[in-house]
């Protein structure tokens, strides 16, 4: 008998690994949550794949399709334990990546640091070539130098090269020949070009980002072999694809050759699952609030659809500081980093105000009330503390959290503020939803967006304990908790369609465009990602094509992205060109430069496959509703209230016409909703707890 096909999903955070796997048949969903092993986070994922199996009874034969996401090549980032990286670069133009930019990200810090390139300046070499902005070689590449600096890269036993020449995104001639040679006379080193990491202008994120790429390399690929080879040895034949922070999935050789572009994979999983169960409920205005064990993000819809940027960084000095960090050009689900995860540490800053973050304590040895050697307060101990959850049933009761370590974690905090140990915790917990807040308001004030109007979909194992406070403190009224809320981002990555972006700059006014050199640069961008995405299992004819076109006014500094028919460009399509533009930029700025010639920068091509189809997993509640509440206990809502003896109930016992007032508690395996006094929950459609602070439909 053949078993029914399933696809499984497998989320890296930097507390918890989840794996998600459902059966299409069936629409039967299994999930395993598990610690993240460090410092090899494959340990977690196959062993997660090993009680999966077992525990559910699975035929490794079944999995049909494997997705993985990691935080592998943000941890290494952050903590600079990547490779051994040389920087190669036109002559005079080594420093490029210490000077920066003008831009100071804190005008008024006269002790402001900057942050440290991951190549250090001695490794940092200058190359004789240079290649005007227009294509046209000025200086022939130095074949002979280069090769002597081979010689001294490997006596400093380098173990990956970054290869970064001025205007290669023009003319990458220079670029492949020295690729040529570097890899002739280095072989075992890793190797990466910016023409194809990143191919656009700006010389200092262009070699940022290919910096970047090549200090990840060598250890994402030993990484990849550990986890292909596992899957292997546990009789899983399925394709592994490899989430990309856009938003789609690749190949694991394709995450192989440009591992930056996984920098936020994990992220993108909850960014993608939010619009999944918003559009489920017909919500187009989506806030997908996703808070982990790490961290929080959150992304924010606009027409119904996630934003893609370009621009991005990591490794920040200062964690919430934009500009303090190493910037990145790689396609990325535009989210912002909020606030604290549930393992975030609780302090006094500088000034001896309480703060929380950036600093956590991870897996390991993790909050205080996990009893494994952590002694420093953190999120999840307020939570405990406060009552919000239940120290039998964390993680499905896998994990037994230890409420006398949480509070003794607490007492010297407190003590230090003359506080009772209570009020500490509900301070840290009311100060993590306000920072949370205070940042989604600004992102969304930035980008013209009315955030009262959105709906709230809370994912994470800590998203749902905290999204009524954060939802009150923006002025939301509807927060959407899915099914499997806990492990939201693994889920994500179901609805994630196999896919692949190319861009190139190629600057010029619309009315001087050579028509007959884009098409051609287009027609050989859209050939490369169909090879890519066809290569991970799309068939030829139901791979699609999408054209966007970076435009600004002559004299600007940046651009306005524009969408736009990905076909053989004439000159009837330059007015339309004009007109996507206008449309765009007055979407965003509210008026037109009228008169002021308009130029063309980058030009990006997306090739994916279709959407998966999971809509008919039958993931609506229980036919039969348990109204009573499984337990009461104390919980604190107030700082300066007594605890309020609230009821808790069990998610899977709440059938589809369940509805209650708050203050309440629903646990479930992965994670708890906290509904706060003054909101409502139902059962809505899809298995959904619709969360409103008012009379509303969906």
């Amino acid at each position: 008998m053949t078993s029914p096909p399933i696809l499984l999903a497998v989320d890296i955070g930097g507390t918890f690994t989840d794996l998600v796997a459902l059966e299409l048949d069936s629409g039967a969903i299994r999930v395993e949550k598990l610690l993240t092993s460090y410092p090899d986070p494959s340990g977690a994922v196959l062993e997660g794949v090993e009680k999966l199996l077992k525990s559910d009874n699975l035929s490794p034969k079944s999995i049909r399709y494997v997705v993985h996401g990691t935080t592998l090549i943000t941890n290494t980032l952050i903590e600079r334990a990547g490779a051994k990286t040389a920087l190669l670069t036109t002559a005079g133009f080594r420093d490029a990546v210490e000077i920066g930019n003008e831009g100071r990200y804190d005008m008024y810090d006269l002790a402001l640091k900057k942050p440290r390139p991951l190549a250090e300046r001695r490794l940092r070499y200058d190359v004789p070539e240079r290649m005007l902005a227009d294509g046209r070689v000025w200086r022939p590449l130095d074949e002979t130098r280069l090769r002597k600096i081979c010689a001294a890269l490997r006596a400093e036993a380098i173990e990956a090269v970054a290869i970064c020449f001025l205007h290669a995104y023009t003319n990458p001639a220079h670029e492949l020949a020295a690729l040529a040679i570097v890899r002739e006379e280095l072989p075992a080193v890793s190797s990466s070009a910016s023409h194809q990491v990143a191919p656009g202008m700006r010389e200092y994120p262009r070699a940022s980002t290919t910096i970047a790429n090549a200090y990840v390399q060598p250890i994402t690929e030993r990484y990849m072999e550990r986890v292909v080879s596992g899957l292997k040895q546990s009789g899983i034949d399925a394709p592994l694809n490899i989430m990309l922070s856009s938003g789609g999935t690749t190949t694991v050789a394709a995450a192989r050759a440009f591992p930056v572009r996984l920098v936020e994979s994990g992220p993108a999983g909850g960014a993608l699952a939010g619009l999944y169960w918003g559009r489920l409920l017909g919500q187009r205005d989506v806030l997908a609030f996703d808070m982990g064990g790490t961290t929080a993000k959150a992304a924010l819809t606009r027409d119904g659809e996630l934003a893609i940027s370009n621009q991005s960084e990591v490794a920040h000095v200062h964690r919430f500081k934009r500009g303090s960090g190493l910037p990145l050009m790689v396609p990325m689900i535009e989210m912002i980093e909020i606030g604290a995860g549930g393992g975030s540490i609780a302090r006094l800053n500088a000034l001896g105000l309480p703060a929380v973050g950036p600093q956590s304590a991870g897996s390991a040895p993790g909050p205080a009330s996990y009893g494994n050697g952590g002694c420093e307060p953190t999120v999840t101990d307020a939570d405990l503390l406060l009552g919000y959850l239940n120290p039998d049933y964390f993680a499905g009761g896998d994990i037994k959290l230890d409420a006398e370590a949480a509070r003794d974690s607490f007492i010297d905090l407190a003590a230090s503020l003359e506080l009772a140990l209570e009020r500490m915790a509900w301070g840290v917990h009311q100060l993590v939803n306000e920072n949370m807040a205070a940042a989604a308001r600004v992102h969304a004030a930035e980008r013209g967006l009315e955030i009262r109007r959105y709906c709230m979909v809370a994912t994470g194992g800590a998203g749902p304990v905290h999204a009524c406070g954060v939802a009150q403190g923006l002025g939301i009224k509807r927060i959407i908790v899915p099914p499997l809320a806990g492990v939201g981002s693994a889920f994500g990555f179901l609805t994630a369609p196999i896919a692949f972006d190319f861009t190139r700059s190629y600057v010029a006014k619309l009315s001087e465009l050579d028509l007959c050199e884009l098409n051609d640069i287009l027609r050989k961008l859209e050939r490369e990602g169909r090879r890519i995405v066809e290569a991970a299992g799309v068939p030829a004819s139901e791979v699609t094509v999408r054209l966007n076109i970076d435009m600004r006014y002559v004299g600007q500094g940046y651009e306005v992205r524009a969408p736009f028919p990905m076909e053989t460009l004439n000159e009837n399509q330059v007015g339309q060109m004009q007109r996507a533009f206008e449309a765009e930029y007055r979407s965003f700025y509210g008026q037109l430069a009228e008169g002021v010639p308009i130029e063309a920068v980058n030009w990006r091509v997306l090739i994916s496959g279709p959407t998966p189809d999971i809509n008919s997993a039958p993931l609506d509640a229980s036919p039969l509703s348990e109204d009573a509440p499984v337990a009461h206990r104390p919980v604190r809502f107030a700082p300066d209230q007594a605890p309020q003896i609230t009821p808790v109930y069990r998610r899977e016992q709440l059938g589809k016409a369940w509805s209650a007032d708050g203050p309440l508690i629903i646990e479930e395996a992965a994670s708890t909703t906290v509904v706060l006094p003054g909101w409502s929950a139902r059962v809505a459609e899809g298995g959904c707890l619709l969360l409103t602070r008012e009379e509303m439909s969906i």
